[in-house]
């Protein structure tokens, strides 16, 4: 019992920490009808439909496939790199960070295995993460976050976006300089065995993402989209929806009602307001390093109104340390599962090269754009 306790709570890290202090913080404020209105229950319904849809396109193979056909041209090894780190920065905008990780990692360590370029594979991984947080940020369905201040401002879809743009112009720029380590040398053609993917399922799942979508710019209630979406796929192929992460969502409401109550404890309101009031950006990368960005910005959001500086504190804080960015701990999985021996050598890299980019964007933001 004990072995099973601690392997959940191992895989579980960040919401069994939400839901301990839930259970603390509802000790000190007495559960009430006010727990009711802790929760956004918009966020939650757009994210959980998204993650549906997601995890069925990566069912039926259409990342994969995606995978495959853009890397069926290249030869060179620089290019080849840059194809794999730049598709999960744009990708990451429409499909989230972690399901651009979770279908580029995977891929790439294949790749990397066929062409026997080992010593290049850590760098392209460490890159690729780098590249999903930061190509993330710019839209309010690249990552949780995003989605949950895309519903608290009442933000047009442009109006988001124009946030953080600056930021994700000199992310690219940096990311096609950092490409500069890499080789030209000539590669082999690693363009792996062709998998059907089955032209219902793109069809039938494609027009659910375009729901979510609608959903996203407030043209359909979150309630009918969550409702169409859960029941297709559970008619169409319900082992999608066993593969959901739900924990994720159940993190959210543990999240909400800790900020919830802690709106209702007077000392702790003053503190907080303090150090988060007129420096929310500096607040939003601190905080994210501890206790990732997504927990910060739900925790930050009820200390200050200033929703477009603690967007952009959140999304450059998913730079940093490992835990800085929940999707990191992705491509971290899958990297020290294959290569146990050099796990430390990844964190020394990914460390070194998150702190580098987070340098850069810091000092953009504040010689630039304050």
């Amino acid at each position: 019992m004990f072995k099973h306790l601690a392997a959940f709570l191992k895989r579980e890290t960040v919401f069994s920490i939400s839901a301990l202090l839930a259970l603390l913080t509802a000790i000190v404020v007495t559960p009430d009808s006010q727990y009711l209105d802790y929760v956004d229950y918009r966020t939650l319904g757009i994210l959980l439909s998204l993650m549906i849809v997601m995890e069925g396109f990566k069912t039926v193979g259409v990342f994969a496939a995606l995978s495959r056909t853009l890397l069926t041209c290249v030869s060179d090894l620089r290019m080849l790199c840059a194809v794999l780190v730049l598709s999960c920065f744009f990708m990451s905008m429409l499909v989230t960070n972690d399901v651009a990780l979770i279908t580029f990692v995977p891929f790439t360590m294949l790749i990397f295995g066929q062409l026997q370029a080992g010593r290049y594979l850590m760098t392209v991984i460490v890159l690729e993460t780098v590249a999903a947080n930061l190509g993330s940020m710019l839209t309010p369905i690249g990552n949780p976050q995003n989605l949950f201040f895309y519903n608290l401002s009442g933000a047009t879809l442009a109006g988001f976006c124009r946030i953080m743009l600056p930021y994700s112009a000199v992310s690219l720029a940096v990311l096609l300089l950092s490409l500069m380590v890499f080789p030209r040398s000539v590669t082999q053609n690693c363009f792996v065995g062709k998998t059907p993917v089955p032209k219902t399922s793109v069809v039938l799942l494609t027009a659910l993402f375009l729901l979510c979508l609608t959903t996203v710019v407030r043209l359909v209630a979150f309630e009918l989209t969550l409702a169409v979406v859960v029941i297709t796929v559970f008619f169409y192929n319900r082992r999608i929806l066993a593969n959901v992460d739900y924990f994720l969502i159940l993190t959210f409401v543990a999240l909400f009602v800790v900020i919830g109550n802690l709106q209702r404890i007077g000392s702790v309101v003053v503190w907080l307001n303090s150090f988060v009031d007129g420096h929310e950006v500096l607040a939003g990368i601190i905080v994210s390093q501890i206790i990732s960005n997504v927990p910060a910005s739900i925790l930050l959001s009820g200390f200050s109104d200033n929703c477009e500086s603690l967007i952009i504190g959140v999304n450059l804080g998913g730079l940093g340390t490992l835990v800085a960015s929940m999707a990191s701990l992705i491509s971290y999985k899958f990297y020290a599962h294959a290569f146990n021996e050099s796990k430390g050598t990844y964190l020394a890299v990914f460390t070194l090269v998150n702190v580098a980019f987070l340098a850069v964007l810091m000092l953009f933001h504040y010689t630039v754009m304050s």
